[in-house]
């Protein structure tokens, strides 16, 4: 692309992305912290892309979530995934009439902008494949009618990684339907200094104001499609992607043994788009190498699967893409 486009571009991205300050500023107010949470559920707003969040409780979460639809001026519906849970709980049923003899459709929660599946690992494997349907196919069948989903339409998953007791673990081919993984960790003691001078009341209570509106969203993830990648950035995501699968050709015998699976083209399509969504946060209208290693941990990391041999080392999935980015050669 000529040096003209990419001027355009830069300048169409600068003016689009004026509302990420105010969006962030307007989430800080609530959640303390959780920079990492909070830039990452906007690269999945605007890279159309779904969350699973795992962290223990208590590390906000579910108010990041709920701030983020509010600040964005979009329906939101929380679910809580629990083992009596069916399907039809999430999507919606038909239910009769006795008066006219006939059925009306009755659309559930998943109908929604920013839909939190809260503890998705406490939902059999039923209601998870429904939820994992509508987040794939973007539409809902009831009955014998297909509804489509509204746009912008996000999913953000929560589940807890310590108590495992009555969970319903989700397997690897429903779990790469998520674009991004993201590990929330325990904030700083600075932060919870924070948290603690904020919070520590018996009537608590937030208010978000609208920054944006859901069409804003969607004019933004245009310019996001338009963000140029270079061709070396395209070899880039491709050499990391094929490392997970195949590290003896990319020059890192070493990591065969401890890799059973690697990331799929899905993953490819994930990271190409993470990348530009991080540029336009960024204010660019292009895509460096550190966008993609920086957002590369959290697309990859629920995509590798560790082979028995990397986890009797201790090995985990985000210890094998750290070496990967590591030692790959950055363009």
């Amino acid at each position: 692309m000529s040096s003209t486009g990419i001027t355009a571009i830069n300048e169409k991205v600068r003016e689009e992305s004026a509302f990420v300050a105010a969006l962030q500023s307007e989430m800080q107010k609530v959640v303390v912290g959780q920079r990492y949470l909070l830039d990452r559920l906007l690269v999945g707003l605007l890279a159309n892309g779904h969350l699973l969040l795992e962290g223990v409780p208590g590390l906000a979460k579910t108010l990041a979530v709920r701030t983020l639809a509010a600040a964005v001026g979009a329906p939101f519906q929380r679910i809580q995934f629990t083992p009596d849970l069916l399907p039809a709980d999430l999507v919606g049923t038909l239910v009769y009439n006795p008066k006219t003899g006939e059925f009306a459709t009755r659309k559930g929660p998943v109908f929604a902008n920013i839909v939190l599946a809260d503890e998705i690992n406490r939902a059999p494997a039923k209601v998870q494949s429904a939820l994992l349907e509508a987040m794939q196919e973007r539409q809902v069948t009831i009955g014998t009618e297909t509804y489509p989903l509204p746009e912008p339409f996000l999913v953000l998953a929560t589940q807890n990684p310590v108590e495992q007791e009555g969970t319903y673990p989700l397997p690897e081919a429903q779990v790469d339907r998520f674009m991004l993984k993201l590990l929330v960790t325990y904030p700083t003691i600075q932060e919870e200094r924070r948290i603690l001078e904020a919070n520590a009341r018996t009537d608590v209570r937030f208010q978000v104001s609208p920054v944006i509106r859901p069409a804003d969203i969607l004019r933004a993830r245009a310019v996001v499609d338009e963000i140029y990648v270079d061709d070396k950035i395209k070899d880039y995501i491709l050499a990391l992607v094929f490392a997970t699968r195949d590290p003896e050709a990319a020059g890192l015998a070493r990591l065969k043994p401890l890799l059973r699976y690697g990331a799929s083209p899905r993953a490819t399509l994930a990271l190409a788009l993470a990348s530009k969504a991080m540029a336009f946060l960024g204010g660019r209208g292009y895509v460096t190498p550190q966008d993609v290693k920086s957002i590369a941990p959290d697309v990859l990391r629920h995509r590798v699967i560790p082979s028995f041999e990397a986890e009797a080392e201790g090995l985990s999935s985000g210890d094998l893409v750290k070496t990967l980015l590591d030692e790959l050669p950055v363009p």
